[in-house]
């Protein structure tokens, strides 16, 4: 019994620190590599903690885009003919011009795209290239998912080897 009260005394202790983590998680520029070592450095969360909040929080974006893209794209092309035009071009284009490379690597691409955490990569970037290649949204999920794994296992081990001294620094 009190192990659960010590549980309800660190969570209300920390549910601002918690809110913060997981919604850097959901920005676009952040994602985990930014909530990660926010977490473990500056809110000395526990490792678990951390992984869980950011993880949860760097996949809701990607849910909504992979799921809510392609109606939005399929209504605007049937009622703007500009959208339409656009999308047209954009699919044609994006397809015909890097499908042959996609296709070889499929899956594994987007999730090493999604793992590798560089700027211009990560949860919101593979989201869009799994739309613009009309990959089925239940594949793109688990490879995007797949790649920030990867990535939270990456941003994790370079936290805690190097410290959050550099991270801070840097």
């Amino acid at each position: 019994m009190e192990s659960l009260g010590t549980f309800f005394q660190d969570f209300s202790k920390n549910i601002g620190n918690y809110f913060a983590v997981f919604f850097t998680a959901m920005t676009p520029i952040g994602e985990l590599r930014a909530s990660i070592p926010m977490a473990l450095g500056a809110f000395k969360l526990d490792i678990y903690s951390a992984l869980i909040l950011s993880i949860i929080g760097n996949m809701i974006p990607p849910t909504v885009i992979v799921f809510g893209l392609e109606p939005l794209s399929k209504f605007l092309m049937r009622k703007f003919r500009p959208a339409n035009r656009f999308f047209t071009w954009l699919f044609n284009r994006t397809r015909r011009k890097y499908s042959k490379k996609f296709e070889r690597y499929e899956g594994f691409a987007l999730a090493a795209f999604v793992g590798i955490p560089l700027p211009m990569t990560g949860a919101w970037t593979g989201a869009i290239i799994a739309f613009v290649f009309g990959i089925p949204p239940k594949k793109a999920m688990l490879d995007i998912f797949l790649g920030v794994l990867m990535a939270a296992a990456i941003v994790t081990a370079v936290f805690k080897t190097v410290g959050y001294v550099r991270f801070l620094m840097g």
